[in-house]
């Protein structure tokens, strides 16, 4: 059964491997420094929990954001490492990653995001390819290994459909109308967290 730390560590990979493609999406809206971001802040969640032996989930969890937090105090540093401290919260006590403890792992993620920058569905955020990939495991709560590739090519979808939206947050949306023509770099990182975890689920 998959664990936390091996997605922390697919995470960590996928970010490192699709650091330059980060680094010029958010180039044409943003300072450039998305793919650097997420690529330190995910190998520090990954480092600070890999040779552990704490077997409480959410303890590892809460220990990989704050993790993160500290290595890369940026806005978007600070939103995934809320997502994974607050997943931390969720699954305190638990020490089996079973299918509906996974929903609930990416439930809380999403909500510590949320919470933290307080963006809402439809402003063109990391939300907005992070929600329909969250349904799809909800609507296949009962088997990941069937459920984690449908939640990859939902929000890879949404991602996709950023292009067209009117950001309303960040420094996207300084553009105003002009945002409309431009992908949104944190609905790519929310693209790669389900695709990473679908690698997961499926070794």
């Amino acid at each position: 059964m998959a664990d936390v730390k091996e997605l922390l560590r697919t995470w960590a990979n996928l970010m490192a491997v699709n650091k330059q493609r980060l680094i010029e999406l958010d180039g044409m809206v943003g300072d450039s420094d998305l793919g650097l971001t997420m690529t330190d802040g995910y190998a520090a969640a990954y480092a600070a929990v890999k040779d552990s032996d704490q077997a409480d989930v959410g303890l590892l969890c809460y220990a990989a954001g704050k993790a993160m937090g500290a290595a890369v105090p940026s806005t978007m540093g600070t939103l995934m490492a809320s997502g994974l401290m607050n997943a931390g919260k969720a699954l305190r006590g638990v020490e089996i990653l079973d299918d509906p403890n996974w929903v609930r792992f990416f439930q809380a993620y999403y909500d510590g995001v949320q919470n933290r920058g307080k963006a809402q569905l439809g402003d063109k955020t990391f939300l907005d390819a992070f929600h329909p990939g969250l349904e799809a495991l909800q609507s296949g709560a009962a088997d990941m290994r069937t459920a984690a590739p449908l939640a990859a090519k939902a929000a890879q979808e949404a991602f996709e459909a950023t292009k067209g939206m009117l950001a309303k947050h960040g420094r996207m949306a300084i553009r105003g109308e002009g945002s409309r023509a431009y992908l949104d770099p944190g609905a790519a990182v929310a693209a790669l967290l389900f695709d990473g975890f679908a690698q997961t689920m499926l070794r």
